[in-house]
């Protein structure tokens, strides 16, 4: 099936100068969030706390039950009301652990009895201790950047038969940055500063599809978690899949584009390198609207009936995979043409 004629010719590469200005606009303003609210909001699984899922048969106010949890010393209670309407649901998150037996669970059943009149349903009750949620925020950092050297290795053996020299270079970052982890080096401040040596590295080794593939996979990754903290959303262990799921699928994207352009400069070689890429990025381009249709497809309609557990996780895919579809041509195509005719 093709869904865009094979002759279209869109000047992607002439516009990139836009595409540039709205990705700095998109990540200036999620940054300003950010710096506003001390990072993005980390919800129980990072931060550590205790959610408390409960349910009445009737409609409750928020007040009478943040009254309820005041009773027994969760002042700080965050209250909001899950699901439909009709099923009356609320969760409760607080910043403070609290020890989730039956003998806790029986006081939030009393003191929100006392304060609401009804007897509600305890449903759930879950806690992270603040040791567990740091450690869970490191490996979910490790996790990401481990995951983009490893797709560095990938890329420069695939495209430019770098498989050594990438993968030594790979090595060394990933040695230094689980020494530094070890030696409780906040995590915060390791993983910028090894992503920036990374970048500066495969300038200088040339290592250009793995260079641009990684600043767009930054770019996709930084941009949601913008968003996130733009809209007040929370991050969950979720999340991280659904980023650890966006990286691969702008890959997948940007791996097709790259793989045209590598076909078109060994069969064009008299053509200038600016229209190779332009025309690469043209004839992949049906191929890569036709996939992130179908995809997104499947996302919004997970996202409007799949409830309230998994929403978060699919908001986060479907800008991923609007800002990854993006990315592969805006981003990771023009570095690439930047990259090549700075050598």
């Amino acid at each position: 099936m093709q869904f865009i004629k094979h002759d279209i010719n869109f000047d992607f590469i002439g516009k990139r100068k836009i595409g540039f200005a709205f990705s700095l606009t998109i990540i200036l303003i999620g940054l300003i969030s950010l710096i506003i609210h001390n990072g993005p909001k980390l919800g129980i699984d990072f931060a550590g706390g205790t959610n408390i899922r409960v349910q009445f048969s009737k409609e409750i106010p928020i007040s009478k039950i943040r009254k309820g949890f005041s009773a027994i010393g969760l002042e700080k209670a965050s209250v909001q009301k899950v699901g439909k309407d009709a099923e009356h649901e609320f969760q409760i998150s607080t910043s403070k652990p609290e020890m989730t037996d039956k003998g806790f669970a029986q006081s939030i059943s009393d003191a929100l009895e006392a304060a609401t009149g009804e007897i509600p349903v305890i449903r759930q009750v879950d806690m992270v201790g603040p040791q567990v949620g740091k450690d869970l925020r490191k490996s979910a950092l490790l996790a990401i950047f481990y995951s983009l050297l490893f797709i560095t290795i990938y890329i420069s053996g695939r495209f430019e038969l770098k498989w050594i020299l990438s993968g030594v270079t790979a090595g060394a970052l990933m040695t230094a940055v689980y020494f530094l982890s070890i030696m409780n080096v906040s995590m915060v401040l390791i993983i910028p500063l090894a992503l920036i040596i990374s970048l500066v590295l495969f300038w200088f080794l040339k290592l250009n599809y793995a260079m641009s593939a990684i600043i767009a996979l930054i770019h996709d990754i930084f941009i949601t978690i913008g968003i996130f903290s733009i809209l007040g959303y929370e991050f969950s262990l979720p999340i991280i899949a659904a980023l650890l799921t966006i990286i691969g699928y702008s890959l997948n994207d940007t791996i097709i584009v790259f793989d045209r352009i590598r076909e078109n400069i060994a069969s064009d070689k008299n053509e200038p390198l600016p229209e190779i890429i332009n025309k690469s990025i043209n004839e992949t381009l049906s191929r890569t609207i036709l996939t992130s249709l179908t995809t997104l497809i499947v996302l919004f309609a997970l996202f409007f009936l799949g409830g309230e557990i998994i929403h978060n996780f699919t908001f986060a895919m479907i800008v991923g995979i609007l800002i990854g579809t993006y990315s592969s041509i805006f981003v990771a195509s023009p570095i690439i043409l930047m990259s090549k005719q700075g050598e």
